[in-house]
C-alpha cells in the first residue's frame, strides 16, 4: 500500500484561517494551535436549539481535551500572552495531529509537544498527549481539563466517582444539556501521567456547575520529559438514554486498554482506509496531494456507528458562520455517498440508515404539504429528520430534487454492494415512497406532465416550471423504482409508467437541455449547469449529440458559475466527456483546486477568487466528495447498475490534460475487494474484483 501526502506543517499561528479539524465520524474536534485552550467539538446525532434562529441545530459540548500549564503558579489559561506556536503537523496516514508550543515565564521556558486524535477504532474515545520540558528547576502544575466555559448549556449532572463503585480508572462525568433541551451528552475522562511514578493526581472539585479538572503537581528538573495522557469518551444521548454513565463505561474500558494500544488501534484503522487510496499519474503532483486530503477529510468524519447523518461540513463547526445548523442536506446522498461506495460502504450505509430511521419524518412532511409518500426535507433535524430550516424556509417550498437525491443514493448502495437484503428492506421503501411522492407533484398537461413551480440545484428567488435536474433525477428514480419492484416481485403502479412516460425535461430548439421553461442565461444564476449534473454523476440517458451540445452550450457559461459551491468540481469531467482535455485541466483546477485553503488544505465552500471578502468555512464536502466522484466514476467512465460489474465501465477514459492514469488500490465492489484502473485512452476502464480481471469488451 502506497503512503498518502500529508499536508505542509504549519508554522505561523492562525489568524482567519480555519484551525485544524480532527474527526473520526462521531466526535469532530476543531484544535486550536494552543491545543490545551478549548476548540470546539461537535458529536454526531447531538441537538439543541439554536439560540437566534430557533430551530433544531447542532450543539456543541464541552471540550474535553483542555488543560493548563502552571509554572511557578503562573498559568497558561490566565496568561495566553506568554505562549508562542511553534508549528502544527497533521499526519493523514493515521489522523494524529502534532502541535509545539513554547510557553516562558521568568526566565523558565517549557517546550511542550502536544498529540491530538480521535480513535477509528473506539468511535467515542478522543485522546490527547501532553509532553513537556523545562530549561530550569520551577515548580510545575499540569492539568487536564473538560473545558464548560465556550458552550452554551448546563451541568444536566456531574460526578468524580462512579455512583456506588469508587473507583481510580475515571477522573469524572458530566451530562451535559444544550439549550432546548432536545438531547444530551455524556463526557467521561481518565488520565494517566508518564515520567514520575510519585506523581499523584488531583481531582479539583469546582462546584456542580463547573467543569472537570485533575491536577499534577512536579518539581520539574531540565533534562527530562513529563507527560500527560487524556482519554476521554463522548457518548450523544441518541446512542444511549443515560449519556454519562454510558461515557464512563466507555473511558474506562479505554483507560483499561491503554493510551499506546489504542494510538496502534488507530493506525490498523487508517491503514485499512488508505487501502482504498485513488492514486494519480500526472505532470502536476498537487493532484495527488489534494486527493489524499479531500479522501482523508471525507473518511475521517463518517463511521459506521455514527447516530446521524452528517452535515455539509462534517463535524467542523467553527465560530462566524452558521454551517448550516449542522443540517442534513441532499448534499451528502448526493456528494458523499458515492465515493464511499467504495471506500467505507458501511459508513455509507450509516449515513443511508439515517434516512430509512426517519421516513416517518418524510412522510408527515409529504402530508404537510398535501402529497403522498416521502418527501425528505431540504434541511432535516439530526434527530428525528423533520423540516429544520430557519424562518419561513423558503428553499424548503420548491427545492423538490431532495427526495429524489436520496432516492438515487439508496439505487446506488444497493448496485455498488449487490445486497439483496438492502434492496429489499431499505431501498425498496425509499424508492416505492419517493415514486409516489413525485406521482403526487406532477401536474398533468395536454401532452404529458409538468412540474410546476419548483427549484433546482440554482437557489434563486424565482422559481421555475420543469426545472431540468428535478426532471432528470424524477425520471431515473421512477425507473429505478419500477426495476426494484419487477426484481422483487412487488406490484408497479400504473402511475409511476404513465408519469415516467409523459415526463420530459426542457429542450431549445436545436434538441439541447435547456434548465427550465423560458429560460434565459442572463437570469438570477442563469450560469448554474442544471441539466449536466443530471447526465453526471446521474447518468440520464440522452442521444450523444444531444448531451454533446447541451455540455457545450454550458460550458460556454462556466466563467460566470465555476467557484460557486457544489457543481464546479464536476467541470473537468463534463469538458472530458466532450474530449476537450486541455478545457478540462483547466476547469478542474478552476473549479476544485482554487477552493483550498492552504492551512491543512480543507476544501473551502466557496473559491476565494468568487468571494474574496466571504466567511472561509470548510471541509466543504460537496466540493471533495464531487471531486472525489470526478476521480472514482466521472473520468473513469465508471456507471453503476445492477448488472455484472465487467459493465460498469460504460465510455472512453479522457482524462485532463497532462494525466496518464487514475487507480483505486482497493475498491469495495459487491462486498469484496477490487482494483480500478483508468488510462487515458483507453476503450474502457478495467475492474479486477477478487482478483479476477474484468474489462467490458468494446461495443
Amino acid at each position: 500500500m502506497s503512503q498518502p501526502l500529508s499536508p505542509p506543517p504549519v508554522t505561523e499561528a492562525g489568524h482567519d484561517e480555519l484551525p485544524a479539524y480532527v474527526s473520526n465520524g462521531l466526535v469532530g474536534l476543531r484544535v486550536l494551535d494552543i491545543p490545551l485552550l478549548p476548540g470546539m467539538v461537535v458529536v454526531n446525532g447531538f441537538t439543541g436549539q439554536h439560540p437566534v434562529v430557533q430551530v433544531e441545530a447542532a450543539a456543541n459540548v464541552p471540550y474535553p481535551l483542555a488543560g493548563d500549564i502552571g509554572i511557578n503558579n503562573v498559568w497558561l489559561t490566565t496568561s495566553p500572552h506568554l505562549a508562542s506556536f511553534v508549528d502544527q503537523r497533521y499526519d493523514f496516514s493515521v489522523g494524529e495531529l502534532h502541535t509545539r508550543f513554547r510557553y516562558a515565564v521568568e526566565g523558565v521556558t517549557a517546550n511542550v509537544e502536544v498529540l491530538t486524535f480521535c480513535s477509528k477504532k473506539q468511535p467515542t474515545i478522543v485522546l490527547q498527549q501532553l509532553t513537556i520540558s523545562v530549561d530550569a528547576a520551577c515548580e510545575l502544575a499540569l492539568r487536564a481539563i473538560v473545558d464548560i466555559s465556550e458552550v452554551l448549556g448546563r451541568v444536566a449532572r456531574r460526578t468524580l466517582e462512579s455512583p456506588g463503585k469508587p473507583d481510580t480508572t475515571i477522573d469524572g462525568s458530566i451530562s451535559w444539556e444544550p439549550v432546548g433541551a432536545k438531547s444530551h451528552c455524556g463526557v467521561a475522562y481518565a488520565t494517566e501521567f508518564v515520567g514520575d511514578d510519585d506523581v499523584k493526581p488531583q481531582k479539583l472539585d469546582w462546584g456542580l456547575e463547573s467543569g472537570l479538572a485533575t491536577e499534577f503537581r512536579i518539581k520539574a528538573r531540565p533534562g527530562r520529559s513529563y507527560r500527560v495522557r487524556q482519554i476521554a469518551s463522548l457518548v450523544p444521548s441518541s446512542l444511549h438514554s443515560d449519556p454519562d454513565r454510558a461515557a464512563t463505561r466507555m473511558a474506562a474500558r479505554a483507560a483499561d486498554t491503554g493510551f499506546d494500544a489504542l494510538r496502534e488501534e488507530n493506525r490498523v484503522e487508517w491503514n485499512e482506509h488508505w487501502k482504498g487510496r485513488i492514486l494519480i499519474d500526472a505532470d502536476d503532483d498537487r493532484w495527488q496531494q489534494l486527493a489524499d486530503a479531500a479522501f482523508f477529510y471525507l473518511n475521517a468524519s463518517v463511521h459506521p456507528s455514527a447516530p446521524s447523518s452528517t452535515s455539509i461540513f462534517g463535524l467542523a463547526q467553527w465560530r462566524g458562520y452558521h454551517y448550516y445548523y449542522g443540517h442534513v442536506m441532499w448534499d451528502i446522498e448526493s456528494f458523499c455517498v458515492p465515493p464511499l461506495l467504495f471506500c467505507q460502504p458501511d459508513a455509507a450505509r450509516s449515513i443511508l440508515e439515517y434516512r430509512t430511521q426517519t421516513i416517518p419524518a418524510a412522510r408527515s412532511n409529504a402530508k404537510l404539504n398535501g402529497r403522498r409518500g416521502l418527501q425528505f426535507p431540504w434541511e432535516a433535524g439530526p434527530l428525528h429528520g423533520e423540516e429544520a430550516s430557519p424562518g419561513e424556509g423558503k428553499a424548503s417550498w420548491h427545492e423538490d430534487h431532495v427526495s429524489t437525491d436520496i432516492a438515487w443514493a439508496f439505487t446506488q448502495y444497493a448496485h455498488a454492494t449487490g445486497d439483496p437484503r438492502f434492496l429489499r428492506e431499505d431501498a425498496s421503501a425509499i424508492l416505492y415512497g419517493v415514486a409516489d411522492w413525485i406521482t403526487s407533484r406532477v401536474t398533468r398537461t395536454g401532452n404529458g406532465f409538468a412540474i410546476t413551480k419548483s427549484m433546482g440545484i440554482a437557489e434563486k428567488k424565482a422559481t421555475s416550471d420543469n426545472e431540468a435536474f428535478t426532471i432528470m433525477s424524477a425520471k431515473i428514480v421512477l425507473a429505478d423504482a419500477i426495476a426494484c419492484a419487477e426484481r422483487l416481485g412487488d406490484s408497479v403502479l400504473p402511475a409511476w409508467r404513465e408519469v415516467l412516460a409523459g415526463l420530459e425535461p426542457p429542450r431549445r430548439a436545436d434538441g439541447s437541455l435547456t434548465s427550465h421553461d423560458n429560460f434565459q442565461p442572463n437570469e438570477e444564476k442563469g450560469s448554474t449547469p442544471a441539466p449536466l449534473p443530471g447526465l453526471f454523476p446521474m447518468w440520464y440517458e440522452l442521444e450523444p449529440d444531444v448531451a454533446r451540445k447541451t455540455i457545450d452550450y454550458y460550458l460556454k457559461l462556466a466563467p460566470d458559475y465555476i467557484g460557486s459551491p457544489m457543481l464546479s468540481a464536476f467541470y473537468g469531467v463534463w469538458a472530458a466527456w466532450n474530449g476537450d482535455r486541455a478545457l478540462s485541466a483547466r476547469l478542474l483546477d478552476e473549479g476544485y483546486a482554487q477552493f483550498m485553503a492552504p492551512r491543512f488544505l480543507q476544501t473551502l465552500e466557496t473559491a476565494p477568487k468568487k468571494a474574496p471578502d466571504g466567511p472561509k468555512a470548510g471541509p466543504f464536502f460537496a466540493n471533495l466528495g464531487g471531486f472525489l466522484m470526478s476521480l472514482m466514476y466521472g473520468f473513469p467512465g465508471i456507471r453503476l447498475t445492477p448488472g455484472d460489474p465487467q459493465d460498469w465501465p460504460a465510455r472512453p477514459v479522457v482524462l485532463p490534460e497532462g494525466w496518464r492514469s487514475i487507480e483505486i488500490e482497493q475498491a469495495w465492489i459487491r462486498m469484496e475487494p477490487a482494483r480500478i484502473v483508468a488510462k487515458h485512452g483507453a476503450e474502457r476502464a478495467t475492474i479486477e474484483v477478487g482478483g479476477r480481471r474484468r474489462r467490458r469488451k468494446a461495443a
